[in-house]
């Protein structure tokens, strides 16, 4: 009898040490390391850029995630065309969990690359119209992610050039044809113009010559200002725009502050910081199991009006208080 009650005994024992052994194991083992690459539109030394990315590592660290503990990043700016091609396949060969496109130049050679692959995108102004998306509320690709914005806002920036230069009665429209926004922002701007007794005038962004040629052009004539639509090549000639506009005194309105901090006069538009950082959600989720294709693209939830006194002192314009009172930034 004593040697039955020793082998329970001993049988309850092994069972409660194979039982407890795989728990203790697993409690020791590392975390899994995931792999997220990410394809940046733009160049390595552009502040506006590496903000972005920044806001992004910030907004996943606050969801758990940590380079080399957990998570590991493969890089790339892609500051042109050939680049962004050339990149895009060194990500999808690297075999990541997910990739973060920031722009629209990178979604097109990303998913040419892939269709396996979940992609998160952001500041992207039309998915939908690109082809990147089937639609806002279900994607239904491997990709997904958040608008630059939703075109109605293209308006309010010829209204936003009339309020702070009211005797501008003709507007070029500086924007690129090559891509869905460029066709839809004209489209907005030309229909509210007549309101606003304003004349527009598209100009291509593609070529840096071609811009300097058509702006001076412009210039010839009294009473005209500048609208710079959001686009990759308006962003690779923010410079020469923003030199041509103070060199022809052209009053100019832009879609994002990135233009006016260097001199620009005034944009309003999405904060592109918040939309990326966001993103880090929607990363997290797709490593977590969900799908892209059953994430809704999303619209921006904040837009920011930022003026810059000094250019509008250079211009000769007095800035409304109108405009003023809304501002979320004020450059002196």
């Amino acid at each position: 009898m004593a040697i039955d009650i020793d082998r329970r005994k001993f049988i309850s024992v092994l069972g409660s040490v194979t039982v407890a052994w795989p728990f203790a194991a697993r409690a020791q083992q590392p975390e899994q390391m995931r792999r997220i690459g990410v394809l940046n539109g733009g160049s390595a030394d552009d502040p506006g850029v590496q903000a972005n990315y920044v806001a992004f590592l910030q907004g996943l660290q606050q969801l758990g995630w940590t380079d080399g503990r957990n998570v590991r990043f493969d890089l790339r700016y892609a500051g042109n065309a050939a680049d962004t091609r050339k990149y895009a396949v060194e990500l999808v060969a690297l075999a990541p969990d997910v990739i973060l496109a920031t722009g629209s130049a990178a979604m097109g050679p990303l998913l040419e690359a892939t269709r396996t692959v979940p992609i998160v995108f952001a500041i992207v102004p039309d998915p939908v119209g690109a082809g990147f998306v089937e639609s806002v509320s279900r994607p239904g690709g491997n990709a997904t992610g958040f608008m630059m914005f939703e075109y109605g806002l293209s308006g309010k920036w010829l209204e936003l050039l009339k309020e702070i230069a009211p005797g501008v009665t003709r507007a070029a429209i500086l924007r690129d044809v090559s891509i869905a926004a460029g066709i839809g922002q004209f489209a907005i701007i030309e229909s509210v113009a007549p309101s606003v007794g304003v004349d527009v005038t598209p100009i291509d962004v593609r070529d840096a010559a071609e811009i300097e040629r058509a702006v001076s052009a412009f210039a010839q004539s009294a009473n005209g200002g500048l609208v710079v639509t959001a686009s990759p090549s308006s962003v690779v000639h923010r410079n020469l725009i923003i030199t041509l506009a103070a060199g022809h005194k052209l009053p100019a309105v832009y879609s994002n502050r990135a233009f006016v901090v260097p001199g620009g006069l005034i944009s309003y538009g999405p904060n592109l910081v918040d939309q990326v950082r966001r993103a880090a959600g929607y990363v997290d989720r797709i490593l977590k199991g969900e799908k892209p294709a059953d994430l809704p693209v999303q619209a921006p939830n904040k837009y920011e009006l930022v003026v810059n006194l000094k250019t509008a002192k250079a211009l000769g314009l007095a800035v409304p208080q109108s405009i003023l009172a809304r501002a979320d930034e004020v450059i002196e």
